[in-house]
């Protein structure tokens, strides 16, 4: 009988699952890749078939004054105080009180600053007492003087009566001749003390520094304790103790181009505005021209006073000058938005202007009013700073992308 053949052991069977799961990891990063490419291309052909941004240039909207059309010349220049002055003192001494500071208002007269007296004090009291002294002496004299007469008279009548000498009379006479003198020259050296009296009461009130004029304290040149000389010549010593103006007295040197001087005149009215107060425009006229040229500026001074001083106005402040062909009104005053004439176009038989917000271009209708100088006056729904596209091309549409070029 046949021996039956061997089972064979299931177990030790298995299924290689590897190489099904590295399948299906190539076949997942093949899908990735043909969906990234995909995006990319969508992306590529996105950018390529979408409208592009039209390239434009802007000018911006204003805020203009009707009074500009009347400009004949623009100038710069500076606002300064045609009163001001360098406050010294006349005597030499330490500075012992100072009552002002930079900003500081003060009456004319005002004691402003004292230096130390006690020296020239000391030196009128001791003239007042010559004073005192000078006076009794001439007292003194006029007493003798009075004896003199007296005796003179009745040396006279002795004379006449034969009792004494010619020669006690002439002695009674020239003693009362040198009497005479005495008091003449006491009387003289009252005066003299009188004189020197009031030279010590002057030196005293020298140390007593005041303001010359009504006027703000623009800088402080000395400290408590600094020594003061009329001319600064000492070492270490100060001149000036403050520098101050006179604020009614603002007016504006602004440099006009000889080229240019048939344009204005003495009396010509102007329009000042500040570049600290840009928002507002001052009017003025030309006061004097200063009669000589820059030499190298090739420039002449005109000085240009404000009609109004505004408390805002300070020394030193940069001014721009606009020369006017007349007087301008209230009306001429208020301001208006202007723009670049370039910027407005016709849509539709209406007036518009294209203003760029968040990088594309609005259609905003506008009213165009007078020109006023480089600028037309406009009305609509837009604001100063706006940014309005310039010559928009016809094709230009509201809504449409745009890109700002730099000029």
């Amino acid at each position: 009988m046949p021996t039956p053949a061997p089972v064979p052991d299931l177990s030790k069977l298995r299924i290689d699952r590897s190489l099904a799961s590295l399948h299906r990891r190539r076949r997942r990063k093949w899908i990735w890749l043909a969906v990234l490419a995909t995006v990319i291309v969508a992306g590529a052909l996105w950018q390529w078939l979408r409208p592009r941004p039209l390239a434009v240039q802007t000018v911006p909207v204003v805020t203009a004054y009707p009074s500009q059309q009347f400009v004949v010349l623009n100038a710069t220049g500076y606002v300064v105080a045609q009163r001001k002055a360098a406050i010294s003192s006349k005597a030499t001494g330490t500075l012992e009180w100072l009552g002002v500071a930079e900003g500081s208002r003060v009456k004319e007269g005002d004691v402003i600053a004292r230096i130390d007296d006690r020296d020239v004090v000391a030196q009128m009291h001791s003239v007042e007492a010559s004073v005192g002294v000078a006076r009794a002496g001439t007292e003194q004299n006029k007493v003798e003087l009075a004896n003199a007469k007296v005796e003179l008279a009745r040396d006279r009548d002795l004379v006449a009566k034969g009792f004494i000498s010619q020669s006690a009379l002439d002695t009674a006479q020239a003693r009362y001749d040198r009497a005479l003198a005495a008091v003449a020259s006491a009387e003289a050296g009252v005066r003299a003390a009188i004189a020197n009296a009031r030279n010590a009461a002057l030196a005293v009130d020298y140390t007593k520094i005041r303001a010359p004029f009504d006027g703000v304290v623009l800088t402080k040149n000395a400290n408590v304790g600094d020594l003061l000389t009329p001319f600064s010549s000492a070492t270490d010593s100060k001149g000036a103790v403050v520098t101050m103006a006179d604020m009614s007295t603002l007016e504006v040197e602004a440099d006009v181009s000889e080229s240019n001087l048939d344009k204005v005149k003495v009396g010509q009215p102007a329009e000042i505005v500040l570049d600290a107060i840009p928002d507002t425009r001052f009017l003025g006229r030309i006061d004097r021209m200063v009669p000589t040229v820059d030499r190298a500026k090739a420039t002449v001074t005109a000085k240009v006073m404000f009609n109004k001083i505004d408390p805002r106005i300070l020394p030193e402040m940069s001014a721009k000058v606009g020369f006017l062909s007349r007087e301008v009104t209230a009306a001429d005053e208020k301001p208006t938005l202007a723009v670049n004439p370039d910027a407005i176009a016709t849509r539709d038989g209406r007036k518009v202007l294209f203003v760029v917000r968040d990088d594309r271009a609005v259609a905003v209708p506008v009213a165009a009013g007078k020109n006023l100088g480089d600028v037309v006056a406009i009305t609509g729904d837009v604001k100063s700073g706006d940014k309005a596209v310039q010559k928009p091309a016809a094709k230009l549409a509201s809504g449409a992308r745009v890109a700002v070029t730099v000029r």
